[in-house]
């Protein structure tokens, strides 16, 4: 554990700010040129510890992987599917996309693979994704705990066509049961039907999705999802990069449906740009409404493939300011103007409700954060341990099984801040220091999983043009 860390505090911003690349599109990205054919470069892409287990991984599996981190890109040489190494044991750290689209591409592989991370990594569930992998021809089974990590996997089997398959999912071919298999090229498609939980968590869909491709070699894949789809955008943005490599899955407007068709497989598009992290800017958007003044996070926009960029309008709703430029996002608020409580939805922009929860400290009436219950699953319980340290700084909290209703005090109390381990119980409660003088955040070092900049960067606001700029240069 880290040293605790004083945050400074700053005064009314006026600040413009370039972040790091997203942590979620690296990670997609780092999976998706390793299973494409070809060499991919990866620009704007994220170093930090996530990032780096995912690397490791890949890098372990025997594939060649080259990581300029001065110039934030990474060189990934895809070999279509196929892993020189067919054995190794990989360590995921905390890192759930690591762990989950791991598991999942290698469950289609020809090997003996062993995942396993950090002890809060093995109280993470990932059932739901193995019963799903096992159900399309996989061989996963769990070292210790059932439904959790550390994961054994054995060589992908092939699984056998039902009796009677031909007849009932092939229109105008006769066959019979005893046809070969595959089946003979255009003389139709058997598709193999799985279904996965979107309950827990929207990875589990994610890594099924990543890795599909992989097992449509001899057949099309259909994919459905039972219980409530949380994070609904990560999934978008899985697809929408997915076409990016070439691959184009057919789905309903809801999400609940997903098909690949026979022989589906990724292309390198030789070059894929890594947006800055939108779950990141939230502290920086939530900083202007603080704080007061304005912020502006280059390289983000309305178009954006992150679904976390709609934080923002929570804030709009509070009574800030929003402006969607082409490459910029901007959030002002006047500091005569008072912030004002609310009641949202956060399902779809989890990632961001500690970051409103902290915000709502500073505003007039109480603050309701409904439909995250799935968050109690992440680095640590979001929902529990969020409470715990909202009422170190005064706030009357009612912890709920799917969210809190907030109550700040009349006047907010110093405090020093226990993170669990849990980079956005970090980053979400320093940005209270910037208004708030006394506030410490007890691991400051555990914003390296997905930000290890984020306090230069926080101590840099209303810094010089001229740092903006080469950084600016550099990364995005």
């Amino acid at each position: 554990m880290s040293s605790p860390k004083p945050i400074t505090p700053k005064g009314v911003l006026d600040a413009v700010v370039v972040l790091p690349g997203s942590k979620s599109m690296t990670n997609r990205a780092l999976i998706l040129a390793a299973l494409a054919q070809g060499k991919t470069t990866l620009t704007g892409v994220l170093a930090s510890d996530d990032t780096q287990v995912m690397f490791e991984g890949l890098a372990g599996l025997g594939l060649s992987l080259d990581w300029n981190t001065e110039q934030c890109r990474i060189d990934v040489c895809g070999q279509g599917g196929q892993f020189p190494h067919r054995q190794a044991d990989i360590y995921v750290g905390n890192s759930g996309t690591t762990a989950r689209f791991l598991t999942a591409m290698l469950a289609f592989a020809e090997g003996n693979y062993r995942i396993h991370g950090k002890p809060r990594m093995h109280q993470r569930p990932i059932g739901d994704l193995v019963e799903a992998l096992n159900a399309l021809g996989g061989q996963i089974t769990y070292e210790s705990q059932e439904g959790f990590p550390p994961l054994v996997i054995q060589p992908y089997n092939i699984p056998p066509l039902p009796a009677g398959a031909f007849q009932t999912q092939i229109r105008g071919w006769q066959g019979t049961d005893e046809s070969p298999h595959p089946l003979p090229e255009g003389e139709g498609t058997y598709t193999q039907s799985v279904s996965v939980s979107g309950a827990v968590s929207s990875q589990f869909l994610t890594a099924l999705l990543l890795a599909s491709p992989l097992a449509t070699k001899g057949s099309a894949v259909k994919i459905g999802v039972s219980g409530e789809l949380v994070s609904k955008p990560y999934i978008e943005m899985t697809l929408r990069m997915m076409q990016s490599f070439g691959v184009t899955v057919e789905t309903d407007t809801h999400f609940r449906s997903f098909r690949l068709g026979k022989g589906t497989a990724y292309q390198s598009p030789e070059t894929y740009r890594i947006e800055p992290d939108a779950s990141a800017a939230s502290y920086f958007f939530a900083a202007a409404a603080i704080c007061g003044g304005s912020v502006t996070v280059l390289g983000l926009s309305k178009n954006s493939l992150q679904g976390d960029v709609a934080f923002v309008e929570c804030l709009q709703q509070m009574n800030c300011d929003v402006t969607w430029d082409e490459h910029s996002i901007t959030v002002c608020r006047p500091p005569e103007r008072p912030l004002r409580g609310i009641s949202v939805d956060m399902n779809s922009i989890s990632d961001t409700a500690q970051t409103l929860a902290v915000a709502s400290l500073f505003a007039e009436g109480t603050t309701e954060i409904n439909n995250i219950e799935h968050v109690r699953f992440k680095e640590t319980d979001r929902i529990g341990d969020l409470a715990t340290e909202l009422r170190r700084f005064g706030a009357v909290v009612d912890e709920r099984r799917d969210g809190l209703r907030i109550t700040p005090p009349e006047t907010l109390l110093p405090a020093m801040v226990q993170t669990y381990d849990d980079h956005r119980m970090a980053m979400s409660f320093a940005v209270a220091g910037l208004r708030l003088p006394g506030v410490v955040i007890g691991d400051p070092d555990c914003t390296q999983k997905t930000f290890p900049g984020f306090f230069e960067i926080l101590e840099r606001l209303n810094s010089e043009n001229e740092y903006r700029e080469r950084n600016a240069k550099q990364c995005l």
